[in-house]
């Protein structure tokens, strides 16, 4: 084996390890944040809304500037800096008993993620050749199911004890994670060339492909964001228990480590990556309308498992294209920019949701904010289609240094 292939072979493992820890601290807190402030003190779903629509607007807003500055000064200083500030806004939300402390937090969270996810993205793509992005993306995603149970049982757990606990083990995985960047992560370039901020930011903006491709995505992650607000809203109040939760991660986990990968190994063969994403958002469209409809634990969860099929059939091939649509002279402000769908949509579906689903509350009409869902997932579709057949996206094959 070359020296360039052995050091590729072990940055995938780093990035294994290290894409675990981080999912693990954000999954032993996130999906109680709703249960916590809605449920057991009482506030309203649209303050809570606000709170990780925050996050997700900055973490995922402002990823373009985060990539850019990797870009510039590589990745390492940021994903250290980044972990830190994570684990600083998971310790504030220790101590939150307002809606503007737990805003605050959030924004911490969101700032902290700006800073580490882009680098993050990017240096997959660097230490993976095209052939095999893929596969490698479907990997990351069976290990983002793990973690996601393993860190939701593991915050319910504490979760009965006491939210501090919560919010500081969260903490606590981060400073980890942090610390095994510092000691273990080369100093690399995720970019070919040490691109001004400038010029990588306005590389992006330029390509109205990927800005095209991007911007559609936007009612994709208004679908998505709701397995972290109104789905463990819903868990919970068709089982009377918070620790029901972990049942819908569990869930989650079984079906991405038993078909993931095979799904996507058998669809790359067979199947554009631009039909694999949008059968897996039909998926997810189809189960989200009789969600608010649905009064027994078993439909539901039946339903979650053909909204999680969906995800599975739909990620690997979205962050795939993504990746493939990047320019390898500014790598960093790609990712960061590639984000900005999720940012908008993230917004809009946590706020929009939490919104929704008070109002419907309000009105005695559950089934009202997953209608509209459903009307949202359509109207993506129509977009995507669109898009995919006015100008047909060709992936670039990049180089993989």
């Amino acid at each position: 084996m070359s020296l360039v292939s052995q050091a590729r072979s072990l940055g995938k493992y780093f990035l294994l390890l290290d894409n675990m820890l981080v999912v693990l601290g954000f999954f032993v807190v996130f999906p109680l944040i709703s249960i916590r402030f809605v449920d057991q003190m009482g506030w309203a779903a649209l303050a809570v809304g606000i709170a990780l629509g925050l996050r997700q607007l900055i973490q995922q807003g402002l990823g373009i500037f985060g990539g850019a500055i990797a870009d510039r000064f590589g990745a390492k200083p940021m994903i250290i800096t980044g972990m830190l500030m994570r684990a600083a806004g998971f310790a504030l939300m220790a101590i939150a008993d307002q809606p503007w402390l737990l805003w605050l937090s959030c924004a911490l969270s969101g700032l902290g993620g700006t800073l580490f996810d882009p680098p993050r993205t990017a240096l997959v793509i660097k230490l993976t050749r095209p052939h095999e992005r893929s596969r490698f993306f479907s990997l990351l995603m069976m290990q983002d199911s793990a973690g996601a149970v393993v860190g939701a049982l593991i915050g319910s757990w504490l979760l009965q004890y006491d939210f501090h606990l919560v919010c500081w083990t969260g903490a606590g995985i981060f400073v980890l994670a942090a610390a095994f960047n510092a000691w273990l992560l080369p100093a690399y370039r995720i970019s070919t060339v040490r691109t001004p901020m400038k010029d990588g930011l306005l590389r992006v903006l330029r390509d109205r492909r990927f800005v095209t491709y991007v911007l559609t995505l936007t009612g994709y992650y208004m679908l998505a964001v709701q397995v972290m607000l109104m789905l463990p809203i819903m868990v919970n109040e068709l089982a009377g228990s918070a620790s029901a939760v972990k049942w819908m991660y569990a869930i989650e986990a079984a079906l991405s480590l038993s078909l993931l990968y095979p799904i996507a190994r058998w669809s790359e063969k067979r199947f554009t990556l631009e039909q694999r994403l949008m059968a897996g958002l039909l998926i997810m469209t189809v189960s989200l309308f009789p969600v608010g409809l649905t009064t027994s634990l078993q439909t539901l969860f039946m339903l979650i498992c053909l909204f999680y099929t969906g995800s599975i059939i739909a990620e690997p091939a979205r962050e795939t294209l993504g990746a493939s649509l990047a320019d390898s002279r500014a790598r960093g402000s790609y990712m960061g920019f590639s984000r900005l769908g999720l940012a908008l949509g993230g917004a809009l579906g946590y706020t929009g949701g939490g919104w929704m689903y008070d109002t419907g509350k309000a009105l005695e009409m559950p089934e009202l904010p997953w209608f509209l869902l459903g009307i949202v997932g359509v109207i993506t579709l129509m977009g995507l289609y669109w898009q995919f057949h006015q100008r047909r996206i060709e992936p670039a094959m990049l180089s993989g240094g």
